[in-house]
């Protein structure tokens, strides 16, 4: 089959998969599973072919990632339950004082989004800003932008959450690498979407907190979980990933030291020793039975497990542009293009994120597409790293009204569609090009 041909198959596949997602609304799961199997069989694969593509794509990419995002959801849902998200955003909002709220907002987003949820956190934590607003009198949009840019810029850029996870195993880029650029790029991604544009548009459009929302005043009173201790407990998986990577460059291989470091930091024993960690600290030391501390872990990989499918149906997916041969095509064609892996990686799922919405989606299309090229061109390493936070950057920009995170933050903060526009999709648009901007720039120099 010639190679023009597989390329319209290529595109037949990714309109197919859009007009599913938007149009039909097929769970994304089904429409990419669906697309694989289409895709395979117009690019001429044996029958047999395509079923074990598909059992190779999901097998592969769950032996990794439904670990990774099933520790992380446990661990994350213990530090709900227990009021740490709480903890920190008090403390910080203390620490900082009512007139640099903002940054304590931003900084507890950024905290916080590392084991929980996007969505979860920002409902655990909007009370807060509903608090300073009604005490200081100021629009919403002065302390809930910089809680929402702390929380999307953890969502996206730094694993242990979903989206990096699915993206650097996709393409086989080390979590390190991963956790090292995402930070670097979030960091003024927080600072430019959150404190500095929240103060900029809480000018523009004052926002009350609205009166369906049943408000109550948050009860500083009752025992919450130490700083310290939920600090230490986020900071254990990150801190020993990161040996893990950085061990891999500064000692040779063979040396003890080494060995230890790769076995702690990979990412399935950072995380199982931080989620019993929660569980002891978090659980049982704080009154919680065993069973209890049972329930809330299994109950934490209910929406777990949706992420996990998608993204194996996203290894689905990439394992059948590989196998069909479509794959050499796209990267061939991407190859001769006069554009650096990076933007095309960031370009792709900017395209498939306005389309559709969704970012996880846009995110495992996105690497799907791109790894062809990625191992045409030889892109190891810490470049692999920079293409992660690229496709993520990608995948955050211009969220409108067919994301279902637009959609959460007009109801809570009350806003119309317009005003929803001109706060939320600009935070996540400035969030998306500034993170692009750090990896580009870095890239320059690892490239």
């Amino acid at each position: 089959m010639s190679g023009s041909t597989l390329i319209l198959i290529a595109v037949a596949g990714i309109f197919t998969l859009l007009f599913l997602v938007m149009r039909t609304k097929l769970h994304a799961f089904v429409s990419l599973l669906l697309v694989s199997l289409l895709v395979g069989v117009a690019a001429g694969m044996p029958l047999g072919d395509v079923i074990a593509s598909v059992q190779n794509g999901m097998g592969g990419t769950l032996g990794f990632v439904a670990v990774v995002v099933g520790l992380g959801a446990m661990f994350g849902k213990m530090l709900e339950v227990s009021g740490g998200a709480e903890r920190l955003a008090q403390t910080l909002v203390g620490k900082f004082g009512e007139d640099k709220a903002q940054w304590a907002l931003g900084i507890t987003g950024f905290i916080v989004a590392v084991p929980v949820f996007f969505d979860v956190g920002f409902i655990i934590l909007v009370p807060i800003v509903y608090g300073l607003a009604k005490k200081t009198g100021r629009s919403l949009l002065y302390y809930g932008i910089p809680l929402l840019a702390g929380l999307a810029v953890t969502h996206s850029f730094i694993p242990p959450t979903p989206g990096p996870i699915a993206v650097a195993n996709l393409i086989g880029a080390e979590l390190g690498w991963v956790i090292l650029f995402g930070i670097l790029a979030g960091i003024p991604s927080m600072i430019l979407a959150g404190p500095v544009f929240g103060k900029y548009i809480a000018k523009k459009i004052h926002v009350n907190i609205p009166d369906y929302m049943e408000f109550e005043e948050v009860d500083t009173s009752k025992e919450l979980p130490s700083f310290k201790m939920i600090l230490s407990l986020i900071s254990i998986p990150l801190v020993l990933i990161l040996a893990n990577t950085l061990s891999a460059v500064l000692l040779e291989e063979g040396n003890a030291v080494r060995t230890f470091l790769t076995f702690m930091g990979h990412p399935f024993v950072a995380l199982t020793i931080a989620t019993l960690l929660t569980f002891i600290f978090l659980g049982t030391r704080r009154g919680y039975s065993r069973d209890e501390v049972q329930e809330i872990a299994t109950k934490a990989l209910e929406p777990a497990g949706i992420i996990i499918l998608v993204t194996g149906a996203g290894g689905v997916f990439k394992q059948v542009l590989i196998d069909s041969g479509v794959g050499d095509v796209l990267g061939e064609m991407m190859a001769g293009s006069p554009l650096p892996a990076i933007v095309l990686a960031f370009l792709i799922a900017t395209v498939v994120r306005v389309a559709q919405g969704s970012a996880t989606v846009s995110m495992v299309t996105a690497a799907g597409l791109i790894t062809p090229l990625l191992e045409l061109q030889n892109i190891t390493g810490a470049a692999l790293g920079l293409i992660v936070i690229a496709i993520a950057s990608g995948a955050t920009v211009l969220s409108h009204v067919n994301d279902s995170g637009f959609w959460l933050v007009n109801r809570y903060f009350g806003l119309d569609v317009k005003d929803t526009l001109k706060s939320w999709t600009v935070m996540e648009t400035i969030i998306g090009l500034t993170g692009f901007a750090v990896v580009f720039l870095i890239s320059l120099f690892i490239l």
